[in-house]
């Protein structure tokens, strides 16, 4: 590893998993802390980041676990008030939590519909919300928020809120992105696709597939033209390139990390 994030602090919601494996924010927390990051992780429930404080220490790496509920402003203006108290500053925020919800908007209920919108967008305003004053004072700073392919297309199943979410996900960093550029904060989007990661095995398959892991994994690999799934881990490393020093002129985009799924015509 290279260091690059020596020195600097980096909070990633969602840093933990549902189940064992590389979710997303998992790989990100550790490969962070891989780079001499102080990472700061933060989940709404302290036993899902086990395993990744686990894997941070084995790495010699630091880790600051945090329990918060990413769709509640008190208890994101806590989180980030606890963060930047300990360390004094914050130079990156990676926000990744979310969550998929089936239906249309005939079938899901509002009160789904309200919960999804709160869960996968409302979490991204308000966690930007209580840093950006931080980064604005610094001076500097990076922010990635993860989005999905669900929301730049059609990926398999109808899921509306989700889709809808995430396509709000990516237009918020556009938004932020240019109204911040010129205070020194960059602000980009990640755009996982059809992901192999704890989510999938746990959640997914009984949604989509009744139970079946494996269907659900053969159905979602055929939609890719590379021919297999990627893990958290390919996640992310476009997280840590976006947020490092190497993407210092890259600001209000997306990086689509899907094997291609996404340009595929049918």
């Amino acid at each position: 590893m290279s260091r690059r994030f020596e020195g600097k602090v980096v909070i990633v919601s969602g840093a933990g998993s549902v189940g064992p494996g590389w979710g997303n924010g998992r790989a990100a927390a550790v490969m962070f802390a891989q780079e001499g990051a102080e990472v700061f992780g933060v989940d709404r429930n302290l036993a899902a980041m086990e395993e990744t404080a686990a894997r941070i220490a084995e790495a010699g790496g630091r880790f600051t676990p945090f329990e918060a509920d990413a769709t509640d402003r008190a208890s994101v203006r806590g989180m980030v008030e606890a963060c930047h108290a300990r360390f004094g500053r914050i130079d990156v925020l990676v926000n990744n939590v979310g969550g998929s919800a089936a239906g249309g908007p005939v079938e899901m209920s509002e009160e789904v519909w309200d919960a999804q919108v709160d869960f996968n967008l409302k979490s991204v305003f308000l966690s930007c919300k209580h840093v950006l004053p931080i980064m604005e004072a610094q001076g500097k700073g990076a922010i990635v928020n993860m989005a999905s392919t669900s929301g730049i297309r059609w990926t398999g199943a109808a899921q509306v809120a989700y889709a809808a979410c995430k396509a709000g996900v990516i237009q918020f960093g556009k938004v932020v992105a240019v109204q911040y550029a010129a205070k020194g904060i960059r602000v980009n989007t990640v755009v996982p696709g059809q992901m192999h990661t704890p989510m999938v095995e746990v959640r997914l398959a009984g949604q989509r597939a009744g139970g079946d892991v494996e269907a659900l994994i053969k159905q979602r690999v055929a939609r890719i033209p590379m021919g297999f799934a990627g893990d958290g881990r390919d996640t992310a490393n476009a997280v840590l390139f976006l947020a490092s020093d190497e993407a210092r002129f890259i600001t209000g985009t997306e990086l689509v990390v899907d094997g291609g799924m996404s340009v595929r015509c049918g």
